[in-house]
């Protein structure tokens, strides 16, 4: 059990640390106008804290940095909530209040602001395909042969597919298919729609078209052949920023993995709901373990439908990112239950 003094100086020392990414001596620590200890009492108790593991002696310095220990002890029983600033707040809200239109806007927005207020990495799992419904389907007739299929989801996405029409598909059949569709299967997952149009519609539809197993063709293929890309980067290069990240081989090795997309999303799908941080070898994959993960979850109805999250060096300013990521998270529920 740590005393009062030595909570104190360890977080006097993680707050100095995150700010300057520098080692930090008892001298510095003395001078500082909350501390009212002298320097060798402080030097006794950053001995103390390190002998129990919540600091390191680096070999360039006298001073000390905090641990992977350090930090955890940090984050869970000193870290103190903060308000955001206006500008933060009036950054954070601008990317709601631009009138967009698809959720792709909201999100690579989001992502980009992250980036840009923390010079952190930011990523964000978008809607999930499994929890994301269908809300109306559409066929809109170019000329007589083509036409442009659209399905828009209860997150407000959109997909459209331009397609050739086949000279023996009546137009008014898919007209009357679309109809059926939209009556039998508004707030289906998009993920059941191939097998749901498949084994339950195909008699109810057949009795109405005459050819639907062409219809159904060009309709799924139309419609349903891809998926949109679920991860958002923002600021992957802000890694360079930090002084934690001047190995070249390192860094390079954690810029492969932020690309991989079906890993990041893995990771961001595997959060528990609500802020989740990760610290260094906490984290799972080993070129992301000189680094801390903050994520936060948003939701549609009760359930998780996507991650927010900033990728940085283990000083990360965790109070600011936790209060940012809060307010986005919050902002985008908002947003999409409201869409």
């Amino acid at each position: 059990m740590l005393s009062t003094r030595q909570l104190f100086i360890l977080q006097v020392i993680i707050d100095e640390f995150i700010q300057t990414a520098q080692p930090i001596g008892s001298r510095a620590i003395s001078k500082k106008d909350e501390v009212s200890f002298s320097p060798a009492t402080i030097r006794n108790e950053m001995a103390d804290l390190e002998s129990l593991g919540f600091l390191e002696k680096t070999h360039s310095s006298s001073g000390r940095v905090p641990s992977e220990k350090g930090y955890r002890y940090y984050v869970d029983h000193l870290l103190m909530p903060i308000d955001l600033s206006p500008r933060d707040e009036q950054t954070i809200s601008g990317v709601f209040n631009q009138g967009m239109v698809e959720f792709e806007q909201v999100i690579q927005n989001s992502v980009n602001v992250l980036s840009d207020l923390t010079n952190y990495t930011s990523i964000i799992l978008g809607p999930e395909v499994y929890a994301t419904t269908l809300k109306q389907i559409q066929i809109i007739h170019l000329s007589k042969t083509t036409a442009v299929a659209i399905l828009v989801t209860n997150t407000g996405h959109v997909e459209h597919r331009s397609f050739t029409i086949p000279k023996e598909i009546n137009p008014l059949d898919l007209e009357k298919l679309v109809n059926i569709l939209n009556e039998r299967l508004i707030g289906v997952p998009i993920i059941q729609l191939p097998n749901r149009l498949q084994m339950e519609l195909t008699s109810i539809i057949d009795h109405y078209v005459k050819d639907v197993a062409t219809a159904f063709k060009y309709l799924k293929g139309a419609l349903l052949d891809q998926q949109p890309n679920n991860i958002y980067v923002g600021g992957i290069t802000n890694m360079l920023l930090q002084p934690e990240f001047s190995d070249v081989a390192k860094i390079h090795s954690l810029y492969s993995v932020i690309e991989q997309e079906e890993t990041m999303a893995s990771i961001l799908r595997s959060q528990d709901q609500g802020i989740h941080i990760s610290i260094g070898q906490e984290n799972k994959v080993t070129e992301m373990q000189d680094c801390s993960l903050i994520t936060a979850t948003y939701t549609l109805k009760g359930q998780q439908i996507g991650t927010i999250a900033l990728l940085g060096p283990k000083r990360m300013e965790y109070s600011r990112v936790i209060s940012l990521l809060e307010r986005l998270s919050n902002d985008m529920t908002k947003t999409f239950k409201n869409w």
